[in-house]
């Protein structure tokens, strides 16, 4: 009997990433990508491009109305989205209860298509400090699904597994590489262009950007 496995998934780097470790793991893989109001919406194209090249069993585009709350440069058109900074503060790109709503909707796609596994591309190493990349928040939710879903009280536990939380850009690059990921078709930038071009200075393509110098491996990301 085959396995499955929900991935969230946006066309970026980590999450591409994490697609590939979950195929090599042997699970037939459902992507699951949101249009949530996000400026950067090219890379939804990007999403359905990158799944499609990967042979997921299914990807799914589920529209959320993030935007409504607004609250980050991500969604509102009055905040703008920063050049990376180093500092330690929760960067204005950080989307209230992103990923929260984004494991939910997961989950209940899980229960649906019978995936006991959600796979999420969280780092607390190379990342902005989005409180919701963390370890323990990822520990709780777990706990949730299980108490939260028929197949839970069923004894059909669910797991969120978020297999590059430790890693480093460099070691996710050079993970991904190892398992044939080809990063060109990948987008991981937020003021990306309507043609998918890269700024290279928001924390997304900063944080990149060190990964491919660090991992020795030409970027091959295309900037504007």
């Amino acid at each position: 009997m085959s396995k499955k496995a929900v991935i969230l998934f946006s066309g970026g780097l980590d999450s591409t990433t994490c697609l590939a470790l979950a195929k090599s793991q042997g699970f037939d893989c459902y992507a699951l990508s949101f249009d949530y109001g996000q400026k950067h919406r090219i890379e939804l194209e990007i999403a359905k491009r990158v799944a499609a090249l990967m042979g997921v069993e299914q990807h799914k585009i589920v529209s959320l109305g993030l935007g409504d709350i607004s609250g980050s440069a991500l969604t509102d058109e009055k905040i703008a989205v920063a050049d990376y900074t180093g500092d330690n503060n929760i960067p204005a790109t950080y989307v209230p209860a992103r990923n929260t709503v984004f494991l939910a909707i997961a989950l209940g796609w899980a229960e649906v298509v019978g995936a006991s596994d959600i796979f999420i591309g969280a780092n607390d190493v190379d990342y902005s400090g989005y409180p919701d990349c963390r370890s323990e928040y990822l520990e709780a939710f777990e706990k949730m699904a299980n108490l939260a879903t028929k197949a839970g009280i069923e004894g059909n536990c669910y797991a969120i597994r978020a297999p590059l939380l430790r890693l480093t850009k460099r070691e996710i690059i050079q993970r991904g590489i190892s398992l044939g990921v080809d990063y060109s078709q990948t987008l991981s930038c937020y003021r990306a262009n309507q043609v998918g071009l890269a700024c290279g200075k928001c924390d997304s393509c900063t944080y990149r950007k060190k990964g491919f110098i660090e991992a020795g491996v030409p970027d091959p990301t295309l900037y504007f």
